[in-house]
């Protein structure tokens, strides 16, 4: 069969009122400069005077709660970057937002003030042909649209752009790849408002930042993915495994006899991807998918073998469809997600950990994991979600390093540690950030040696801009993109490491994951909009490595930040021009 592309295309919807000045007076804090400049480019646009204001403003996350200073809601690439020249004359930061699932409430801006591109109306997909910018619309389009399906995480609300722009993983991930792998093309807008179409051959410099470091180069407009076939049937297999939680050696060894045959066993394929889910109430579990398998010879040899180290006392392996698969891995919520007015929100913190294949884990690392759990059954509330990405010819570990700035290529486990209030309101309660440390650091600091990273689609909001650049990308993929952010923009200002980025006055584009990012006001330098930017040489190492990653997945997890369909790079790090990061989800 031959393989079809499906590109996010530009969705042209009818307002049925006007958005523009709304009959209503300029907030006292918003500048006449930059009403003006978007009315006379009719981009429509919003101000704390909307009716429309707070269900436009309110994150993901309502522990991190930032004002914008406008938002815009474009309906045309050209809306988009008029959106980001008319910030960058008003000297107002510029962010994305796609899903708005940042973890750290980046796709707010991350700190008061910015100007919000809202993505909400890039919403169609096409199938060599109808909508849909979230996971659970792009896989119900591309299903409908001749049985296609992609890699990606399983929280149907999650935003496509920061989702495949920083990683995108799934329960097919180990078969696939991740969402990030199977983007051939972008239509991007630049910092200076300039837009391109880059590819691997097309300023492969700029495609090979955009796909992991996003937020830092500028907004996606249009993604061009490679889509797979969907499979028929889908091998879907759950064990309940409270029993082995019971006490610390029954759980320790079954751990450490799973990930033994991960590595080890022919019985496990790349067909199969897992995860497995435990919490503060004391719930273990195990699930997963295999692709394009025998579902009664998984069920008689390779169940039995992937469980045996552990007590359980419930277990199914079942034939299902492609998209009831999806929904099950969604916990139930449907794949179908509302184009507008999405109104999901929880108050949370969260962490991530990535180990390598290199460095498994050792029985010291999985035993303190397991007892920090166990010590900590009823406080919280908290979980972890504990997903396999390695083992042999995992796909997610194929691409060379350097394919990308997805710098996560020799992952085995990831880890997302989840705090969060009981009512999933504020306010917070600052022991469970202290709980959720202690949980991301209950492996490292018994097994030093393990190179342990994180994934930057489960953005931490406490990192500073050193540590987010090491966690999410490590020096050599850091050094390559300051290379070509200098190339890109060689008169940028580099800031200093953990500069004031709220009081910082050039704009800047930012992930919604991490602070600082692309500059945004006019350079000499680089050609004024519409003009396309000149073919940048190759700068970046032939080889780059580094782990990082996470899940997309379950309801409970991720969301990176998800936020939107389009964005540039990273930003949470970048001390010196670049920007890295991402923002939650997986």
């Amino acid at each position: 069969m031959n393989s079809k592309v499906i590109s996010c295309v530009v969705f042209f919807p009818l307002f049925s009122t006007a958005i523009f000045a709304q009959g209503l007076s300029r907030p006292a804090n918003i500048s006449t400069d930059i009403i003006a400049c978007l009315e006379s480019h009719n981009v429509p646009y919003f101000t704390s005077l909307s009716s429309q204001w707070a269900a436009l403003s309110t994150p993901y996350n309502l522990r991190l709660v930032y004002q914008p200073a406008i938002i815009t809601l474009p309906t045309t690439a050209d809306q988009v970057s008029d959106s980001v020249t008319c910030a960058a004359q008003a000297n107002l930061k510029v962010q994305p937002k796609g899903g708005g699932h940042s973890y750290a409430s980046f796709s707010s801006g991350g700190q008061n003030g910015s100007l919000i591109v809202d993505m909400e109306n890039f919403n169609t997909i096409d199938v060599d042909q109808s909508s849909g910018v979230r996971l659970g619309n792009l896989a119900l389009a591309l299903y409908s649209q001749g049985q296609r399906a992609l890699p990606h995480g399983s929280c149907p609300g999650v935003g496509v752009g920061g989702h495949a722009t920083h990683g995108g993983y799934g329960y097919d991930s180990r078969l696939w790849g991740l969402t990030l792998d199977t983007i051939v093309a972008l239509d991007v807008v630049l910092a200076n408002g300039s837009q391109i179409h880059t590819t691997a051959t097309s300023y492969p410099d700029i495609f090979y930042a955009m796909r992991g470091a996003a937020d830092s180069f500028g907004i996606v407009t249009s993604f061009s993915f490679q889509t797979l076939a969907a499979p028929a049937t889908v091998t879907f297999f759950q064990a309940f495994l409270t029993d082995s939680l019971q006490d610390i050696d029954s759980v320790t060894s079954g751990f450490l006899a799973l990930q033994d045959f991960v590595l080890t066993s022919p019985l496990l394929s790349k067909n199969t991807t897992f995860g497995m889910y435990t919490d503060s109430d004391g719930s273990f579990s195990l699930t997963g998918l295999c692709l394009f398998c025998d579902t009664a010879e998984f069920n008689t040899t390779v169940f039995p073998a992937l469980l045996a180290g552990f007590k359980y006392t419930g277990a199914e392996v079942t034939d299902t469809s492609w998209l009831d698969a999806l929904t099950n891995l969604a916990n139930g919520d449907p794949l179908q997600q509302p184009l507008t007015g999405y109104n999901e929100h929880a108050t949370f913190y969260a962490k991530s950990l990535v180990a390598k294949n290199a460095a498994p884990l050792t029985e010291d690392a999985i035993r303190a994991f397991w007892t920090y759990i166990k010590e900590h059954q009823g406080q919280g509330p908290f979980y972890s979600i504990i997903n396999l990405y390695g083992g042999p010819d995992s796909q997610i570990n194929v691409p060379a390093s350097s394919s990308s700035a997805y710098s996560d290529r020799d992952a085995l486990w990831v880890f997302q540690n989840w705090g969060y209030t009981a009512s999933n309101l504020p306010p917070w309660d600052p022991a469970i950030t202290t709980l959720i440390d202690g949980l991301n650091a209950a492996i490292p600091d018994v097994q030093p040696a393990g190179n342990f990273s994180a994934y930057s689609n489960y953005v931490d909001s406490d990192y500073n801009a050193a540590q987010a650049a090491a966690e999410y990308y490590g020096p050599e993929t850091y050094a390559a993109l300051l290379g070509i952010k200098t190339a890109v923009d060689p008169d940028r200002p580099n800031p200093p490491p953990k500069a004031d980025y709220s009081t910082h006055r050039t704009p800047a584009l930012h992930t919604s994951h991490h602070r600082e990012i692309q500059h945004a006001h006019q350079r000499p330098h680089l050609p004024a909009r519409p003009h396309q930017l000149p073919e940048l040489p190759l700068r970046y190492p032939q080889r780059l490595r580094r782990v990082g990653a996470s899940c997309e997945g379950e309801k409970q997890t991720e969301e990176k930040r998800v936020d939107g369909r389009a964005y540039g790079l990273v930003q949470q790090g970048l001390e010196q021009g670049v920007a890295f990061g991402e923002a939650g989800g997986g």
